[in-house]
């Protein structure tokens, strides 16, 4: 549960996913830092490890997809930062985009959640909005070069 609630943050009363994401922050500095080769094997064993955590989480707490879990909003940012420069700009940007993704969820990612189950559900809807959340961070960034 340590792991699933990102310390136990995700166990504040009010918006633990937003607070799960700011705890994602320092991580994706940390990887922006890394080799490509190592961030991408980094960034892998960690959206595998939080699906396991989540599943494990959500069995313990009987409950499906439960807020505390947080862990997968820190798997989505790692995914919608990655490979991108980090600086204040693309945080800030990053981290308000994949809010919006992650709370709306448009297709696909409402579908992938409905779809899967257990820790796959929790995770990979996440990553979908971290992957949508990138690509928008791309485009925005060849308008600015």
């Amino acid at each position: 549960m340590f792991f699933a609630t990102g310390c136990f943050i995700g166990n504040i009363p009010f918006a633990p996913g937003t607070f799960g994401t700011i705890l994602g922050l320092p991580l994706c500095f940390l990887l922006a830092k890394t080799e490509l080769p190592v961030a991408v094997l980094l960034t892998v064993i960690f959206i595998i490890f939080a699906v396991l955590i989540s599943h494990d989480a959500e069995k313990i707490l009987k409950k499906n997809d439960p807020g505390c879990i947080i862990i997968d909003e820190i798997a989505g940012l790692m995914v919608a930062l990655f490979g991108l420069p980090f600086n204040v700009i693309y945080a800030s940007a990053g981290f308000a985009i994949f809010r919006f993704f992650d709370i709306l969820k448009p297709f696909p990612i409402r579908l992938i959640e409905r779809k899967l189950s257990g820790g796959t559900a929790i995770v990979l809807d996440d990553v979908a909005a971290g992957i949508c959340t990138n690509l928008v961070l791309r485009v925005l960034l060849l308008m600015n070069s």
